[in-house]
């Protein structure tokens, strides 16, 4: 067992990147469109012979100009196979060989909540922050249990616009509607004074694709012949995540999130895609935001945090 450094081609990585539901920040997608913004990007593979037993993609920053910080985000993706010990003396082995400068410190935020964590798994290694939560949508289950499982009022504000003839329910992998939505959420950003990843990020991660319009569309709504609510959806193996929406005042009065997302679900169960994660919650600076993500009936999920 041996780690490959930014050597295994791309067919491979996005194979196994599918196959064990890897995440948003472990598809190789992600990697290119962090490169293409100037940011060193690191992939490891775990292989025996020439088979593949785990990825680990490290997003890079440096500090004072000689410590390297290397973050794998919600990984590696493991190959089931691999027990806590087999997977503890990987860990190791990465932050032995990671090629980067001397003075480095390697991060891992496993892609597991916390209470599923096996500790042997992370031996030797301290948990110094905390895990995010989200909430992830099965895709998988039938539309009839999805259905049930969205809260009373939720679905109720998603159907009846539905049995008008008021909203039109676009999805289109199309990049003039994507520069639309950015240009609002680079608005909405500066008038409500929150953050995230840049929205350079979402032409970077599309063009990171090796078919560019595979790698995402844009839901849009429209009343009366105007667009009045969008969503971008990020696709990566048989995942997909909610990146981002806007809404105007009309489209807030005639619940238009709720229809797309709702939408959205059965779109991208026709595409094959087995999981949504919705991104992540937070019910003291964003509770809008969380309480919609948290009423459509998604398990919600808190990682197991940072380890050094």
């Amino acid at each position: 067992m041996k780690v490959i450094w930014n050597a295994l081609p791309r067919k491979a990585w996005e194979e196994f990147h599918a196959k064990h539901g890897g995440s948003l920040q472990q598809s190789w997608a992600y990697g290119e469109a962090m490169g293409a913004m100037g940011v060193q990007t690191n992939r490891g593979a775990v292989m025996e012979g020439k088979k593949v037993l785990a990825l680990a993609q490290f997003i890079g920053r440096r500090y004072l100009h000689y410590i390297s910080l290397a973050s794998c985000t919600r990984g590696p993706v493991w190959s089931p196979e691999l027990d806590a010990p087999a997977q503890n003396r990987i860990y190791k082995e990465l932050k032995k060989t990671i090629p980067t400068r001397m003075f480095r410190v390697s991060l891992f935020s496993p892609d597991v909540q916390l209470g599923q964590l096996v500790p042997a798994s992370l031996k030797g290694m301290h948990r110094v922050m905390t895990g995010y939560s989200t909430v992830v949508l099965d895709l998988a289950q039938d539309e009839k249990s999805l259905r049930e499982g969205l809260h009373s009022k939720w679905r109720n504000q998603a159907l009846r616009q539905l049995r008008g003839p008021s909203l039109d329910i676009q999805f289109k992998s199309n990049m003039r509607d994507c520069r639309f939505l950015l240009e609002r959420e680079l608005a909405q950003r500066a008038t409500r004074n929150f953050h995230g990843l840049p929205t350079d990020f979402v032409p970077a991660f599309i063009d990171g694709h090796a078919r560019p319009e595979q790698g995402y569309f844009v839901a849009t709504a429209q009343h009366e012949g105007r667009v009045i609510a969008a969503m971008l959806f990020l696709l990566h193996g048989l995942g997909a995540t909610y990146h981002m929406g806007w809404s105007d005042d009309e489209g807030r009065k005639l619940s238009a999130h709720n229809v797309m997302l709702w939408q959205a679900m059965l779109h991208l169960k026709k595409q094959g895609i087995a999981r949504l994660d919705l991104g992540g919650i937070n019910t003291h600076d964003l509770p809008g935001i969380s309480r919609f993500k948290l009423a459509t009936g998604g398990q919600v999920l808190t990682l197991a945090g940072t380890y050094f």
